[in-house]
C-alpha cells in the first residue's frame, strides 16, 4: 500500500472512531429508510421520479439562464426549455417516469453486465474475474427479470433497488461505526 493510501486510510479510520456513536446513528437511520423503500417501492419509486424531476427542472433553469446572460442562441435556450418541460412533464406524470427510468436502468444493467461479462474473460487469469462475471452476469438476469415484469415492474423496481442499495450502506455504516466504537474500547481498556 502506498504511504498516500495510507495516509488517507488512517484519517478515515481516525475521523470514524471520533465520531463512531454519530457513525452508528446516521447507519441505521439510512438502512430503516431501506426497509420503508422496500416496503413501499412505489412510494419510494415515485419520490425518486420527483426528485429528479425537480433537479431537471432547476438545471434547465440554470441553463436558461446562462444561454440568456451570454447569449449563448437558440439552440441552448431551446435546450434549456426542453429541460424545464422534461422535468415539468416528470413531475406531471410520475407513473410515465416511473417507467421510463424503469427502461432506463433496465438497458443500463443489461449492456453494464455485458461489458462486464467481457471485461471479466479479458482479466481471465487475475484474482477475481470470477466475481467480475458473476457480477456481470447477475447484472443482466436482473435487468432481464425486470424488463420481462414490464411496466409492472415500473411501479417496483427503482424502490427496490433504491431501498436495496440504502439498507446496505446503512448496514456498513453501522459496522463501520461498531467497529470503531470496538476498536475505541480496547484501545481505552489496555492504555
Amino acid at each position: 500500500m502506498s504511504v498516500v493510501n495510507q495516509a488517507i486510510q488512517s484519517q478515515f479510520l481516525e475521523e470514524i472512531k471520533k465520531n463512531a456513536g454519530l457513525t452508528i446513528w446516521i447507519g441505521v437511520v439510512i438502512l430503516l429508510l431501506g426497509i420503508f423503500a422496500m416496503a413501499s417501492p412505489l412510494v419510494a419509486g415515485k419520490s425518486v421520479a420527483m426528485i429528479v424531476g425537480v433537479l431537471l427542472i432547476i438545471g434547465g433553469l440554470g441553463q436558461l439562464l446562462f444561454a440568456f446572460k451570454t447569449d449563448m442562441g437558440v439552440l441552448a435556450v431551446i435546450l434549456g426549455g426542453l429541460t424545464v418541460a422534461l422535468g415539468g412533464y416528470m413531475l406531471a406524470n410520475l407513473g410515465t417516469a416511473l417507467a421510463a427510468m424503469t427502461i432506463f436502468l433496465t438497458l443500463y444493467l443489461i449492456v453494464s453486465g455485458i461489458l462486464d461479462s467481457i471485461f471479466a474473460f479479458q482479466i481471465k487469469p487475475a484474482n477475481g474475474w470470477g466475481m467480475v462475471l458473476f457480477s456481470g452476469l447477475l447484472s443482466v438476469l436482473l435487468g432481464i427479470l425486470i424488463w420481462s415484469q414490464f411496466p409492472l415492474s415500473g411501479a417496483w423496481a427503482i424502490g427496490i433497488l433504491l431501498g436495496i442499495r440504502l439498507f446496505f450502506t446503512g448496514s456498513v455504516l453501522v459496522m463501520f461505526g461498531l467497529a470503531a466504537r470496538g476498536a475505541v474500547k480496547e484501545l481505552a481498556s489496555t492504555s
